[in-house]
């Protein structure tokens, strides 16, 4: 590992005015992934300011949102009541995202930040990656890609977002406050995210020394029903192949409200805009399931190595929509 310099900040401005200022600066939460790769000599750090100090967690609820600082573990997050209630889709991809240890360690902030799983990235011994060295190349394309994704892909990158939680935070559109120089800001989470077209390095819109301060979680109407699966290739903790968060409104059978998100498949977070097309207005049922995820998945680029995500995707929307609307196939 480089040597670095350390420090902890006191106060939000002053950290974001000490990182904004040298861009070999970073900010260090919980550091379960940051650290992993500055060993790896992926990430190379010449200075990390502390930010656990900083009164940035903690969760508070409206009738209608709940604010969650972005130091609040994921742990933390899980145990919350009224999300346990209201939309238990989140608590099932935290829980479903991490191990015990590392769920008491990681923050929602740095969940929504962690960087690709790609292997490629991950080695610095290999120079084909545009993410980690602009413009070398990308190994995955023509190398192992079987864990990489098919939607939003580039000919520059294929990477996959791997956070679990924010699967459904795509479906409910949560909003990521945030804290710069030039003041705050509230990003939509579907805009935050940014596809690698030939930028591949640029993953968000934050700017060098924008701190993500909470994230505001909208809670949908009582009644609605959600769930998350993931499909991996073993029970214990491993990354998602494919995974599904819906959360679905129904009455008498027909779709009010339908929210559709996947991971394990996109560059980002996918949000399935077209797939909750289908579904609004339908009445719950295979047909309109299979259509939903048929809509879902167009526009997928697969390799060789991932077409069989294709299917495999659709086949786990559908049984999550069937989980969620109780119907069966």
């Amino acid at each position: 590992m480089q040597p670095f310099a350390y420090s902890r900040a006191t106060e939000a401005d002053q950290a974001v005015a000490v990182v904004t200022a040298d861009p070999r600066t970073s900010f260090l939460a919980g550091g379960t992934t940051q650290l992993d790769l500055m060993k790896d000599g992926v990430l190379r750090p010449e200075r990390l300011v502390d930010i656990t100090g900083l009164p940035l967690g903690g969760i508070t609820h409206t009738d209608s949102t709940v604010r969650v600082g972005a130091l609040t573990t994921m742990e933390e997050l899980a145990a919350d009541e009224l999300l346990r209630e209201r939309l238990p889709f989140i608590r099932e991809a935290l829980l479903l995202g991490a191990s015990t240890q590392l769920r008491n360690m990681a923050t929602i902030g740095g969940n929504l930040l962690q960087r690709a799983r790609c292997r490629y990235f991950r080695d610095p011994t290999v120079a084909a990656c545009n993410k980690r060295e602009p413009g070398s190349g990308c190994a995955a394309i023509n190398g192992i890609h079987r864990m990489h994704a098919i939607l939003g892909t580039s000919d520059h990158c294929i990477a996959l977002h791997a956070s679990d939680v924010a699967v459904p935070f795509a479906a409910l559109d949560v909003t990521v406050h945030t804290q710069g120089v030039d003041g705050t800001r509230a990003i939509p989470l579907t805009q935050f995210y940014l596809p690698p077209g030939d930028t591949p390095d640029v993953e968000n819109v934050l700017r060098h020394g924008e701190l993500i301060t909470a994230v505001e979680i909208p809670l949908l109407p009582e009644g609605t029903r959600s769930h998350y699966i993931k499909v991996r290739d073993r029970v214990s903790y491993e990354f998602a192949l494919t995974s599904a968060g819906v959360a679905l409104t129904l009455d008498n059978g027909v779709i009010q409200e339908a929210r559709v998100a996947l991971g394990g498949v996109g560059t980002l977070p996918w949000r399935c805009w077209g797939a909750e097309d289908v579904l609004r207005g339908a009445e719950a049922g295979p047909d309109v399931f299979r259509a939903a995820a048929e809509a879902a998945l167009e526009g997928a680029r697969p390799l060789p190595g991932t077409a069989f995500k294709v299917e495999l995707a659709k086949r786990t929307l559908v049984r999550t929509l069937e989980t969620v609307a109780g119907a069966q196939s």
